[in-house]
């Protein structure tokens, strides 16, 4: 690693460099989401043709996918800052990490309920307690005991310490929801969409998906420096350079 891209990471845990950043980069991450999701949107509504077996219901596959790969990504993330956070100390990490858990429970709930609207008309039923159903539910409690466990103390850091915890343990659950359709009988359908080798879904659907998951992503990042920025300012009001900022703000 070079001492250029060392330094820079040592000035990114400055509450003062980082607010900069989190200010500069936001609104791009923002704004370069917003072509994907329009494009994307317009390719999968408008462009794709109906599946043979599911017809224009399968459409939702658009919103539900993206949002349940979010949902493990930023669990994990999250995770992944909280175990940095606990072993270095490093206060950035504690704030992007809580910074994750309201954005990461957003799309959790954005799966199920996409995923109850797709099932109804697939299998007769808003809910059944199958494995991934479940799991994923599992998962959206683990989002709100980080979030409420971090709003219940009121020393910051203790309070990120400690949802952190829960965080990382809780990060076991990942792959039994990835492979729940592997491992046990379920109603949900299996991996149609693989990374690596051939997916078993018509190519001409492929494309919008993956503008989703990138918008998604570009939202995700903006999203993360907006609320880990406001956090930021929060902890360092009364800081002489959180005071001269503000006096600059019009």
């Amino acid at each position: 690693m070079s001492k250029g891209l060392v330094r820079w990471f040592h000035q990114l845990g400055s509450p003062a460099y980082f607010d900069s950043f989190a200010a500069r980069w936001a609104p791009w991450c923002y704004l370069a989401s917003l072509p994907l999701f329009g494009f994307g949107l317009w390719q999968a509504l408008a462009v794709v043709p109906a599946d043979y077996q599911q017809g224009d219901s399968f459409r939702i596959l658009y919103i539900h996918v993206p949002s349940a790969w979010m949902s493990l990504f930023v669990f994990g993330l999250m995770a992944l800052y909280s175990a940095i956070a606990l072993v270095w100390r490093i206060k950035l990490c504690e704030i992007l990490a809580m910074a994750c858990a309201p954005i990461g429970a957003a799309f959790t709930v954005i799966t199920l309920a996409t995923g109850s609207l797709w099932g109804k008309p697939m299998w007769g039923t808003w809910w059944d307690w199958d494995p991934r159903l479940t799991t994923e539910l599992i998962l959206l409690f683990l989002y709100l005991g980080v979030i409420g466990l971090y709003g219940a103390i009121d020393d910051r850091r203790a309070a990120a310490r400690s949802a952190g915890l829960l965080a990382i343990v809780g990060v076991v659950l990942l792959p039994v929801i990835r492979y729940s359709v592997v491992w046990w009988n379920s109603l949900h359908q299996g991996q149609t969409i693989r990374l690596l080798g051939e997916s078993s879904m018509d190519s001409s659907m492929i494309l919008p998906l993956w503008l989703m998951v990138f918008a998604t992503k570009f939202w995700f990042a903006g999203s993360l420096l907006a609320r880990a920025r406001a956090d930021n300012l929060r902890r360092e009001i009364g800081k002489a350079w959180v005071l001269q900022r503000l006096e600059k703000t019009p």
